[in-house]
């Protein structure tokens, strides 16, 4: 299944949930064929994404015409502003509304909260990565939203990297042999590692990338110290990283930092639409 594939059919799933066999009361109120235009309005400050999902919600419901007029992954702090309009029947873009907002709300707001981990590294090595603790179905649209807001995408899923983790080395019988069997696949490996012990461990057996997980940036600055002058591993923080510490796990010296909150926890960026009769003007 290509892209445009599962986005048609994502978006008939949540038409589906939404319309349903059909929108009762547009369909006592509003006449059939009353022409409407619409405005999308950004009402907080962040970086919008979604556009593409939101055009086929529109196109989906039968609205002719769907322009946006922001640029995705942009931080806007000028508000309220126009991001977007839209026209076709009234009916349509009353089907389109709660749907296409719901896309573009929640994306853009992993967009936003990405922005300001960003922002709040800036100026040191570190990049912030995403992870799998994503809204099934919805993996691919917020990793995007991640990369529009200026992070990083880590693995998409299990099937592209191997990042072995504390149940795989319990399985495997210790760290040293999970490492150990993963080295003939020719696919990019990490192990996490919860002390300076299995740090010590995984970089002497050679693991290419190191994630530190739950370290406070005093234990993160002492486990990076542990490769010495060599370029290898690579580190990653991950657990418990906030607005407020992430700066310091920054400036401790790992390459990268693992934010699960990018996905899990974003509040949706404030957004409205507005519907108005074709030939009226439509209220900012």
């Amino acid at each position: 299944m290509d892209d445009a594939e599962a986005l048609r059919g994502l978006v008939a799933s949540a038409l589906a949930e939404d319309v349903g066999s059909g929108d009762l009361t547009a369909d006592a109120i509003v006449p059939p064929d009353l022409r409407g235009r619409a405005r999308i309005t950004q009402k907080a400050p962040g970086a919008v994404f979604g556009f593409e999902a939101a055009r086929e919600v529109m196109r989906q419901c039968g609205v002719e015409r769907f322009d946006p007029v922001a640029v995705e992954g942009e931080w806007r702090e000028q508000v309220p502003a126009t991001i977007a309009s839209a026209a076709g029947t009234a009916a349509a873009l009353l089907a389109a509304e709660r749907t296409a907002l719901n896309f573009l709300g929640h994306l853009s707001g992993v967009a936003t909260l990405t922005a300001h981990y960003a922002a709040a590294v800036a100026g040191t090595p570190a990049r912030i990565l995403d992870t799998r603790k994503t809204t099934p179905g919805l993996r691919a649209l917020e990793k995007r939203a991640v990369a529009a807001g200026g992070g990083t995408n880590h693995r998409m899923g299990l099937h592209d990297a191997i990042l072995i983790k504390e149940n795989h080395i319990a399985l495997a019988g210790g760290l040293e042999a999970a490492l150990e069997r993963t080295r003939a696949g020719g696919v990019a490996v990490e192990v996490e590692c919860r002390d300076l012990d299995e740090v010590g461990r995984a970089i002497a057996a050679g693991a290419g990338r190191i994630l530190l997980d739950n370290m406070d940036p005093a234990a993160i600055r002492e486990a990076v110290g542990l490769r010495g002058e060599a370029d290898a591993p690579q580190f990653e923080a991950s657990g418990g990283i906030t607005l407020e510490n992430v700066r310091a796990v920054a400036e401790a010296g790992v390459e990268l930092i693992s934010v699960g909150a990018l996905t899990h926890s974003a509040p949706a960026l404030d957004l409205s639409m507005l519907i108005e009769p074709d030939g009226a003007s439509v209220a900012g």
